[in-house]
């Protein structure tokens, strides 16, 4: 089953930073109860229907880079970089899924930061 999770998130998100599916194909390949968890703005998602009608008004969605996925089995992180018109996010996406479908995503976004001074002996810049 890990594999097939693997090729479903890499449909859904591809590495080429092309999104490939519409809200409603994205519909099908989550559970009736997924849930959409962020952090960040307090904000759940419940529901796949709500997800659907979520997305479908969304007014300007972002363009977004996939850097990587890694996990196996019912377990995945998605990172990616999404902007959002010039307002630039680092995404951490856990998902998780239950029989072949996503049913729960919590997505992390971070606004990138200059480093401290301090810290460049330390760091490549990258």
């Amino acid at each position: 089953m890990g594999d097939h999770n693997r090729e479903l998130l890499e449909r859904l998100w591809p590495m080429d930073g092309q999104l490939a599916l519409s809200a409603e194909a994205e519909h099908e390949l989550r559970t009736e109860d997924y849930t959409l968890n962020m952090p960040q703005s307090g904000e759940r998602i419940t529901g796949r229907d709500t997800m659907r009608a979520m997305q479908q008004e969304y007014p300007a969605p972002p363009s977004i880079e996939i850097q990587r996925i890694v996990g196996a089995g019912d377990h995945f992180v998605v990172l990616g970089r999404s902007d959002y018109g010039g307002d630039v996010y680092h995404v951490a996406n856990i998902v998780e899924f239950r029989d072949g479908r996503i049913a729960q995503e919590t997505r992390i976004y971070g606004s990138p930061f200059d480093p401290p001074e301090w810290r460049s002996k330390y760091a490549d810049p990258v």
